[in-house]
């Protein structure tokens, strides 16, 4: 576990898109990284959490000259001596007398003078670490949003592009005894080439958003390792370990005491060795998350996990969590807290809460839409027992022929991969949400799908697809989408009864597909604002979204392989797109719980079907 220590951190954001910034040209996308360490929540080491010292610099003052030029490292505010403490000398910075953002956190709802502001901000915090002989140092990112420059003891140690997933640098060689100084840039400008690119319907949150600490270990530990149920068994664990260090051959045991499994590698010369084993595990599900203690022993290094295991297939239109036919019972979550004010999540409450709401509805399945949420959402709903669909963002119309765009969604996808693969709740990995038909677009993300099954092969891949109507006046509706022939389930986003017609339109509608898979409807819904009433055809009014919620689910009842819901969305979330003056001010109105945890009319609607579903299933 981690104790809280002093630290002094920082992050600092340059501009990354190939075309507006001269200094892409001189920096790749990602610098200086180390290799991403796995369940790092097991480790040793020190939180950086709490106030930090911060400067706005809207436009890269310390870090671009006058002529748009990156700055020595000595003239940028990375230099150590960025302090106003001698008169006599022109200083234009000064940490010291500079206000606080807290860590982890947003900092558009921690400043008014913030809430908008999309640019660059300093941050700077001191901290010591009681360093030993033979140790290994790293300073470890859980997510930054959106480009992260950072630095130590006046010295850059690298880039980090995306603002979801986790990043860290090794800082062995750079710390000192006594106090340390921890600086950096976090820039949340949206730009073309970015992943997402610069239109998209959620608050683009800045900042250190989530926690950053120093890990400690030896000097050759158990950077990543895998174990999960092989894919198609439920009686043989398959899985591998991967050290990081000189001492890279190495004997290793893989314990599961509770099964009384021990199993024996021999790491390469790489540090690499991979296993499979004969085992006979109780299979978690969404009534009984079962995990199990598991212990990764190295000669040099050991860490602990909870572990569960599954099996999730599909065969035909239906889906199998461990041979049993199951309905995703779910609702689509932004990575928001969950209550008044809003804000970036990032704790167990946070999750614990919003995932209350779910359960309260009768799911067993959440979508966590559009990117990568926190790691404390992802273990909390498999302890819980509620399935994951895991997304990336790439949303709507990315740059599809831009290889450095390209590079940076395979990276985004890699580290959450990375990060989460051994959580088994998480069913779903997808690569994109309601994308536009294209051959580029096809071609970009045929290789993320192939990446993930890479990366992956113990879980479904898909996309949140869009519909097409065969026949708009006989109101016949399907996907047409050539991705649907690569990914695992027929899921996509439609509207009728919100942008498409009226609700008494979900009647008419008849849904056909050529392909034979299971049928998730991703999105689905509509806006109300809690406590507003009127008619039933009334827009934004709890009536009138009750009454769509009716005549949908009435509709995807009818659909041929229907085998999973997450309506759009659980909870109202900040986005500066919806701008309806007294009724959305700021906020996407489609929650069935207002941002206050009021719940909506249409939340009882969907907590009745799922009622029946759940009773259904059961008796199968």
């Amino acid at each position: 576990m981690f104790v809280l220590g002093l630290a002094c951190m920082a992050l600092l954001l340059s501009s990354c898109c190939r075309k507006q910034a001269p200094v892409a040209q001189e920096q790749a996308l990602n610098e200086g990284l180390a290799p991403q360490i796995t369940n790092i929540g097991a480790r040793s080491g020190w939180l950086l959490d709490g106030e930090w010292k911060s400067i706005v610099d809207l436009y890269e003052t310390g870090y671009y000259d006058y002529r748009r030029a990156p700055m020595p490292t000595g003239r940028t505010y990375f230099r150590e001596d960025s302090f106003y403490d001698d008169p006599t000398q022109l200083v234009e910075i000064d940490f010291d007398r500079a206000p606080t953002l807290k860590v982890p956190g947003d900092w558009n709802t921690q400043r008014k003078d913030l809430y908008y502001y999309e640019g660059s901000v300093w941050y700077r915090r001191a901290f010591e670490v009681p360093q030993q002989e033979g140790k290994r140092y790293f300073l470890y990112f859980e997510g930054a949003n959106y480009e992260t420059v950072v630095g130590l003891n006046g010295k850059v140690l690298g880039k980090h592009t995306g603002g979801f997933t986790p990043f860290n640098f090794e800082i062995t060689d750079g710390l000192r005894p006594g106090s340390n100084n921890v600086t950096a840039m976090v820039s949340n400008k949206r730009r073309l080439e970015n992943v997402p690119t610069i239109n998209f319907d959620w608050w683009n949150y800045g900042g250190l958003t989530r926690s950053v600490r120093v890990v400690e270990t030896p000097a050759t530990f158990i950077r990543d390792y895998s174990l999960q149920l092989k894919k198609g068994s439920m009686n043989t664990l398959a899985g591998w370990v991967q050290l990081d260090g000189a001492q890279a051959q190495q004997k290793v045991c893989v314990e599961i005491p509770e099964l009384g499994l021990s199993q024996e590698l021999s790491t390469d010369a790489k540090g690499y060795a991979s296993f499979e084993v004969a085992a006979e595990p109780e299979l978690w599900c969404p009534e009984n998350p079962k995990l199990y203690a598991v212990c990764f022993k190295a000669e040099t290094d050991s860490v602990s996990d909870r572990i569960g295991f599954r099996c999730i297939e599909t065969r035909g239109n239906a889906i199998f969590l461990n041979g049993k036919q199951v309905f995703l019972r779910g609702v689509s979550v932004h990575d928001e807290q969950p209550l008044e004010g809003g804000g970036r999540a990032y704790s167990p409450e946070h999750a614990r809460q919003t995932l209350q709401w779910v359960k309260e509805m009768n799911g067993n399945f959440v979508r966590l839409a559009h990117y990568p949420h926190n790691e404390a959402m992802i273990r909390t709903a498999e302890e819980m027992g509620i399935m994951v669909w895991s997304e990336i963002p790439v949303y709507w119309t990315i740059a599809w022929d831009n290889p450095d765009t390209y590079a940076n969604a395979i990276n985004q996808l890699s580290e959450n991969i990375t990060r989460d693969r051994n959580r088994c709740n998480i069913v779903i990995w997808s690569v994109a949400n309601e994308t536009p038909l294209s051959d580029a677009r096809l071609k970009f993300l045929s290789g993320l799908i192939d990446k993930a099954r890479e990366l992956d092969d113990t879980r479904l891949v898909s996309a949140a697809m869009e519909k097409e109507y065969i026949d708009e006046e006989k109101a016949l509706l399907t996907v047409v989408d050539p991705l649907a022939e690569k990914v695992d389930l027929m899921s996509f986003n439609q509207y009728v009864g919100w942008y498409d017609g009226d609700s008494d339109k979900c009647d008419r509608v008849t849904w056909t597909f050529r392909i034979n898979k299971p049928v998730l409807i991703s999105e689905f819904g509509g806006g109300a604002k809690a406590g507003r009433h009127g008619a039933r055809n009334e827009r934004f009014t709890e009536e009138y979204m009750e009454y769509m919620y009716q005549k949908n689910v009435a509709m995807l009842s009818r659909i041929p392989g229907l085998s999973g819901a997450t309506p759009w969305i659980l909870k109202d979330f900040r986005s500066p797109k919806r701008m309806l003056v007294g009724i959305q001010d700021d906020y996407n109105r489609k929650g069935v719980v207002s941002e206050f945890g009021e719940k909506k009319l249409a939340f009882y609607v969907m907590q009745d079907w799922y009622a029946r579903l759940r009773d259904e299933y059961a008796a199968k």
